[in-house]
């Protein structure tokens, strides 16, 4: 049996905005009726992708809150892919994306390749929130800002539902397509030599 090469998956995004869920479904197939903070937590996850190829991807769960800010960037080193997480309903998150995330990510992950995920699909469908939303002066982000904003970091948009399972696996293999079609390896973590 040949031995399976071995990459690393990290998602970042605000608190709330499904990373965990996404991560927690595609994993074991079900939804997580409870909402507990993640602060770092890690699955492992053998992809059959359908280039053929098999890998074994380390899929690393970040915390979104402030307070975390400095632990953070020690789970970057050996980054192999991104997901840049938001939650469709809540502009903050989306904002946050461009403002704290993408920065982040060009600090640390600079050549690393990156997938923007818009979570919470489902609430595109869902005329409560939607009307909730309306209230308070605000509205779903569209798809076409989403896909704006993906351009314009050079890679491309995919929205999922965790709740109900819909383009989750999509986006893992998404991710994984990104990893096995990165010819340049890319530099992993910024470094410094002294001599």
């Amino acid at each position: 049996m040949r031995k399976l090469s071995r990459k690393k998956l990290v998602v970042v995004g605000d608190g709330f905005c499904g990373k965990t869920s996404l991560l927690h479904v595609f994993q074991h197939g079900e939804f997580p009726e409870d909402y507990v903070p993640t602060v770092f937590e890690n699955y492992i996850a053998i992809i059959n992708h359908e280039s053929g190829k098999s890998i074994e991807l380390s899929l690393w769960d970040t915390a979104g809150q402030e307070e975390y800010d400095r632990l953070r960037p020690l789970c970057y080193p050996e980054t192999d892919v991104i997901l840049a997480c938001f939650a469709i309903d809540q502009i903050q998150s989306f904002e946050n994306v461009k403002d704290r995330w993408i920065p982040e990510m060009d600090h640390f992950l600079f050549n690393t390749p990156r997938l923007l995920v818009g979570t919470k699909s489902d609430l595109r469908n869902n005329n409560k929130r939607i009307a909730e939303l309306s209230t308070n002066g605000q509205q779903l982000i569209s798809i076409e800002q989403a896909e704006g904003l993906a351009r314009k970091i050079n890679t491309q948009y995919i929205e999922c539902s965790a709740k109900n399972n819909t383009n989750i696996t999509k986006v893992i293999h998404a991710a994984t397509g990104l990893i096995l079609n990165n010819r340049k390896g890319g530099l992993k973590t910024k470094m410094c030599s002294l001599l």
